[in-house]
C-alpha cells in the first residue's frame, strides 16, 4: 500500500511512513481516522494503462480522481531513445531493432524446443522394427519444416501440423 503525504505530496509506503512516526504505536491496518491523524493520503491502484509498439507504462505519481481519492498515475512512454556512450550514438530505431531480434530469438527458440519434443513423442516410429505411416512421415517432416513458415517464429496453435492418430 502506497500513501501520499499531505503536507509535501511525496509518496511513500506504509514502511517509510512507520519510519517516520517511529515514536508512535500505530494499527496493523490504518482506517480513515489513523491516516487522518498521520496526515497521509492512502493511494489506490489504478489499471495500467495499454501500451503498443515500443512502449511502456511508467508510474507518475498520484492524481485524484472524480471521487476526490488518490490513485496512482500513469503515463505512456517509449521504451528507447537515442543514447550516446563513449562517443558512439545508436539510435531509437537501432535499439527498437536489437530488442525485436532478441524477442524473435527467444520466440524461435521456444519453437524449435516445442518442435523437437512433438519429434520425440514419434521417435519411435522411425524404429527399425516399425515401418512407419506415410501420414506420420509427412507430419515429422512438416514438424522439421516448421521454422520456413511464413509466421516463424510467431506461430499460432493453428500454424502447427496436426498429429495423426
Amino acid at each position: 500500500m502506497e500513501y501520499r503525504i499531505q503536507a509535501t505530496g511525496e509518496l511513500k509506503t506504509q514502511g517509510e511512513v512507520r519510519r517516520m512516526h517511529s515514536n508512535t504505536s500505530l494499527p496493523r491496518v490504518w482506517d480513515a481516522d489513523t491516516c487522518a491523524f498521520l496526515g497521509v493520503d492512502p493511494v489506490l491502484e489504478a489499471p495500467k494503462p495499454d501500451t503498443t509498439g515500443y512502449t511502456q507504462a511508467a508510474r507518475d505519481g498520484a492524481t485524484q480522481d472524480a471521487n476526490g481519492n488518490w490513485v496512482q498515475a500513469w503515463k505512456v512512454v517509449d521504451m528507447f531513445q537515442d543514447t550516446t556512450e563513449d562517443g558512439v550514438t545508436t539510435t531509437k530505431a537501432e535499439h527498437e531493432a536489437a530488442y525485436q531480434a532478441d524477442l524473435d530469438a527467444k520466440a524461435a527458440a521456444s519453437v524449435r524446443t516445442q518442435r523437437d519434443a512433438k519429434l520425440a513423442e514419434t521417435d519411435w516410429t522411425g524404429m527399425s522394427d516399425v515401418t512407419m505411416a506415410a501420414d506420420m512421415a509427412t507430419y515429422r517432416q512438416a514438424l522439421r519444416d516448421i521454422t520456413a513458415h511464413s509466421d516463424f517464429p510467431n506461430l499460432e496453435d493453428s500454424d502447427w501440423p496436426t498429429k495423426p492418430e
